[in-house]
């Protein structure tokens, strides 16, 4: 099995509109119990907005740190998920289905193998 990051991009600006909202995360809920009940739910969780952000850059022996998301853009990443799949198919049958449930984009990429 392989670990897979289910990136969500979510756009700039205001949440959705309450009754909009509440809809997409009984979605989210629903999807996330899927995943627990197939035994792939490995992490998951929402992020504050970009404006929460602090960027850490080494500059020779220091680190510098600034305010905001690493890059500004049109979009950001609003929140993940992570599964246990056995293949590229798999993770992206997940990733599918947490972009019907959001209705963003979502970035499914492995977790590299170490050692």
């Amino acid at each position: 099995m392989t670990a897979y990051l289910l990136s969500v991009y979510q756009p700039d600006g205001p949440a959705p509109p309450p009754a909009e909202l509440e809809k997409i995360m009984q979605d989210v809920d629903a999807l996330n119990q899927e995943i627990r009940d197939a035994g792939a739910w490995v992490f998951a969780g929402g992020l504050q907005p970009p404006d929460t952000a602090t960027v850490l850059r080494r500059a020779g022996d220091e680190v510098l740190s600034t305010d905001g998301p690493y890059a500004e853009g049109k979009e950001h990443l609003g929140g993940f998920t992570i599964v246990d799949a056995p293949d590229l198919g798999a993770a992206l049958e997940w990733g599918s289905k947490l972009t019907r449930a959001t209705g963003l984009p979502v970035e499914v990429r492995p977790f590299a193998q170490l050692g």
